[in-house]
C-alpha cells in the first residue's frame, strides 16, 4: 500500500468504484465532485469528501481522475486544478481520450510542476471493485514508478507502454473490436430469421463457440434478456461505445488509415442512439439490428 494520500476527481460510476476499492485496500482517499451529493457512495465506502477542489489538491499527494470525456476534463481544469499548487504531486488521468489530448494535459501539468501519468483502463465498475481492470499506462519512468502501486490495486494487469499517448492509443485499439462485435453479432443473428431458434438460445450457444468473446461469456444473462426484448442498463452502454468508436475514427483519420468496418458500425450506433438505446447495454445494438 502506498503511503501517499489519494484524491479522486469526479465520483461518477468509475470514480466511485476507484474510491471504494482504494479505500478498502487501506489507502487514505479523499473525493471531490462538482455536484457534492454525488460523493455519498464513496464516502459511505470510507473516503472523505473534500469541500472544494482546492481542498482536495492541498490534502492529496496523488490525484486520480476518470471523467466522461475531454469536455469534462476541461471543466475540471476550468475549475482551477492547474492553479491549485499541484507542484510535486502526481496526476493519474484514467479517462479515455485521444492520445494528443493526453499529451496536451501532460504538458500543462508539467508546466505546473506536476508529474503526469495516463492510464485508461479496460473494464467497468464490477472489475474496478475487484481490482480486475486492465490498465494501459503512458508516462515517464518516474511517474510510472510513483503511480504503479495505486494502479496495481485497481488492475489485474497494468502495463507501462511508453510515453504519454501510448496508453490512449492502446485503449482505442482495445475498445474498437468490442464496438464492432455487437454489430457483427447483429448480422450473425439475422441469419437465424425464420429458423425458429430463439435469439437468447443462439447467444448461449455462441458464448461456447470459438467466436464467443469474454463480454458475451461474462454477461450472457444481460445479453439474453436484451435479445428477448428487455433492454438492460449498461455499465459500458451504447453511448459509451459510440463515443470511443468516434475517437478511434478521429485518430485513424489523422493518420490517413482507412476504417471501412468502423465507419459502417458508427452509422448503426447513430441509429441505435436515435432510437433511444444510448443508455443501454451494447447488446441493445444487436437487438436493434435484428428487430427484436
Amino acid at each position: 500500500m502506498s503511503g501517499e494520500k489519494l484524491g479522486i476527481i469526479g465520483t461518477g460510476r468509475m470514480g466511485t468504484a476507484f474510491a471504494t476499492r482504494l479505500a478498502g485496500l487501506g489507502h487514505e482517499v479523499r473525493v471531490w465532485n462538482r455536484t457534492p451529493e454525488r460523493t455519498a457512495k464513496a464516502v459511505e465506502a470510507g473516503a472523505t469528501r473534500a469541500d472544494s477542489l482546492a481542498d482536495l489538491v492541498a490534502s492529496s499527494d496523488i490525484l486520480v481522475s476518470s471523467l466522461t470525456d475531454k469536455a469534462a476534463i476541461d471543466a475540471a481544469i476550468g475549475d482551477g486544478l492547474l492553479g491549485q499548487g499541484i507542484g510535486g504531486k502526481l496526476w493519474i488521468e484514467m479517462s479515455t481520450l485521444l492520445p494528443d489530448a493526453q499529451q496536451a494535459l501532460e504538458a500543462a501539468a508539467r508546466d505546473a510542476g506536476c508529474d503526469y501519468l495516463e492510464c485508461p483502463v479496460g473494464g467497468t465498475v464490477g472489475p474496478a471493485l475487484k481490482g480486475a481492470l486492465l490498465g494501459m499506462a503512458g508516462g515517464t519512468e518516474a511517474a510510472w514508478e510513483r503511480g504503479r502501486l495505486v494502479l496495481e490495486g485497481l488492475c489485474k494487469r497494468v502495463e507501462h507502454l511508453g510515453p504519454v499517448g501510448a496508453g490512449s492509443a492502446m485503449k482505442l485499439a482495445v475498445n474498437l473490436p468490442l464496438a464492432l462485435y455487437w454489430a457483427g453479432m447483429g448480422e450473425a443473428l439475422s441469419l437465424l430469421e425464420g429458423s425458429g431458434v430463439p435469439l437468447g438460445r443462439a447467444a448461449d450457444i455462441m458464448s461456447d463457440s470459438s467466436g464467443g468473446p469474454a463480454v458475451l461469456k461474462n454477461r450472457l444473462e444481460v445479453v439474453t434478456a436484451t435479445l428477448e426484448g428487455r433492454d438492460q442498463p449498461g455499465t459500458f452502454d451504447v453511448n459509451g461505445l459510440r463515443k470511443d468508436l468516434r475517437l478511434a475514427l478521429d485518430w485513424a483519420a489523422r493518420g490517413g488509415t482507412p476504417m471501412p468496418l468502423s465507419n459502417a458500425a458508427l452509422a448503426l450506433y447513430d441509429e441505435a442512439v436515435a432510437a433511444g438505446l444510448g443508455g443501454y447495454d451494447g447488446s441493445s445494438l444487436t437487438r436493434h439490428m435484428v428487430g427484436g
